[in-house]
């Protein structure tokens, strides 16, 4: 029990030592030992204490040489944080300051990374998802020979097909609507349709194809009597692009069905 309490003693000691020392080096006028250390503890992964640190610098070091390390390293400290907004804030402004910096390329690269990391499932707002796609894309065309540009196709595709899965869960729900307060199958048509001019090597394609169909063949089964044959050959012209698209579809049960009913409401 002694050496017990002997060693919580001396890990106490510790702690408070270390913390005292922290709390001097703030209070400190020495703006040059503030930034070594700020190095030291980021390195020991203690990133609040670098951030505010290098926060207590910053205006110390603008315009001068290490003015862009100072920048550079509070993004990647707010990253190693996990606060990829933050990050994202500090990688952009490093890259609006220092276009041709020497972590130039890098920051690039981490706006889109960031913003990445912050984009949500998808049923959630895709705001963060569209920066992503767009930071890349941006990346990509100042750096398309970077080793790293590979990785940014693929966080695009990733983005991308998220973006498609969230346009077909609108379409869907589009499509559960149905007449409810208005026709919902005519937004299902439309959200599907351009979701397909969108992204037209989503995975989802033949989903979105089917809800078209789906779609344009209950329209025509509570349209109106006028409206209805007209509606029907619609329905009968998206089953024959359907198939030809698609002629072992996962839906062609479905879409048969489809095919057949709408026969018997179309004049020869």
């Amino acid at each position: 029990m002694r050496k017990r309490n002997i060693l919580y003693i001396l890990l106490f000691l510790t702690v408070f030592s270390s913390c005292s020392s922290y709390e001097k080096l703030l209070k400190s006028n020495d703006n040059q030992l503030k930034f070594e250390e700020a190095k030291k503890y980021y390195a020991k992964k203690e990133y609040l204490k670098t951030i505010t640190l290098l926060d207590a610098v910053s205006t110390y070091y603008k315009g001068t040489d290490k003015s862009e390390d100072v920048l550079f390293l509070t993004a990647q400290s707010y990253w190693g944080n996990k606060d990829y907004f933050s990050a994202a804030n500090y990688y952009a402004t490093y890259t609006k300051s220092f276009p041709r910096g020497k972590y130039s390329e890098e920051c690039w690269f981490m706006v889109g990374y960031s913003h990445y990391k912050d984009s949500p499932d998808a049923r959630l707002d895709q705001e963060e998802t569209v920066n992503a796609i767009n930071a890349f894309q941006e990346f990509l065309q100042i750096f398309p020979n970077s080793n790293k540009a590979n990785d940014a196709n693929k966080y695009v595709e990733e983005m991308q097909e998220k973006m498609a899965y969230k346009a077909y869960l609108n379409a869907k729900l589009y499509y559960d609507l149905g007449n409810y307060q208005g026709n919902n199958y005519l937004s299902a048509i439309i959200t599907s349709t351009n979701a397909l001019k969108d992204y037209p090597n989503t995975k989802y394609k033949e989903d979105f194809s089917f809800l078209v169909l789906e779609s344009k063949f209950n329209q025509a089964e509570q349209s109106i009597p006028t409206k209805k044959e007209s509606r029907f050959r619609e329905t009968i012209d998206e089953y024959y692009n359907f198939v030809n698209d698609f002629p072992k579809s996962k839906y062609a049960k479905e879409a048969e069905s489809i095919f057949k009913t709408s026969k018997n409401f179309v004049k020869e």
